[in-house]
């Protein structure tokens, strides 16, 4: 079972680059992204359900911001909008999709942004995550969370640790929620099978920096405990471009 996860920065700009393209070569079972700043109505058909896959869309209320939307090579038995934190869900950041073996949250996590403006509710979100994803598991579900966490957990998450020590995405905050979220028992699937520095999903559209590699990892796919006996490989596709982000994988054993 292929799994992916991409933060596309605008579902119609990366069409223009490729992304169909992209889709149909990696012959997925699903495809999570994020940031589609796109109402479904304003979409091509192709795009709507690519390559005949099945489509669920979540968009934020305000135009052109937010947004995530799952494709999947089969239907899933049922599929949730939103998680019950009102501000984010008016902001189409969270999709849940029920699959016989798994569930499947699909998520956008709130940028704190530069002057920490929205911290509080980066942390009301990661909080309220947390409480959906630990309720999943006492009922008996398997699950697995991926999207754009707007985190970089460790200091080998990014390049320049030392320089970003209060920037958002890198604050004290953040990187407490992700530990307590290992704490927890979710492993963080990349993590399981490389310990090594200088892998990222996101750079910076300065010029040159993404050819340096000066990036940060933002984008993860976390699971329970009991699915790690499934992982067969957790790998990033950093050459893939069309976004600032780049796509990450999960595959899993049947």
């Amino acid at each position: 079972m292929k799994l992916f996860s991409w933060n596309v920065n605008g579902i119609r700009s990366v069409q223009r680059k490729g992304f169909l393209e992209w889709f149909e070569a990696q012959k997925p079972d699903i495809v999570c992204v994020q940031e589609t700043k796109a109402q479904p109505h304003q979409l091509s058909e192709e795009l709507l359900n690519p390559l005949g896959y099945h489509a669920s869309w979540f968009s934020a209320e305000k135009k052109g911001y937010s947004g995530v939307a799952t494709f999947s090579r089969r239907e899933p038995l049922s599929v949730r909008k939103g998680m019950g934190n009102r501000l984010a869900d008016r902001e189409g950041r969270v999709l849940i999709s029920e699959f016989p073996e798994l569930t499947l949250i699909n998520a956008y996590f709130p940028n704190s942004q530069r002057e920490h403006t929205r911290l509080d509710f980066k942390l009301s979100f990661c909080h309220s995550m947390m409480r959906l994803m630990n309720k999943m598991r006492r009922e008996g579900r398997h699950v697995a969370l991926c999207g754009d966490f707007n985190i970089a957990h460790r200091e080998i998450d990014l390049t320049n640790s030392k320089q970003n020590r209060n920037s958002a995405g890198f604050l004290p905050q953040e990187r407490a929620w992700m530990d307590r979220l290992l704490k927890n028992g979710y492993v963080d699937s990349f993590r399981h099978f490389c310990d090594e520095p200088g892998h990222y999903t996101w750079w910076s559209q300065r010029l040159g920096v993404r050819e340096r590699n000066i990036g940060w990892r933002l984008d993860y796919f976390a699971t329970n405990p009991e699915l790690v006996d499934r992982y067969r490989a957790a790998r990033i596709q950093p050459q893939v471009k069309g976004s600032d982000h780049c796509p990450v994988v999960l595959e899993l054993k049947p």
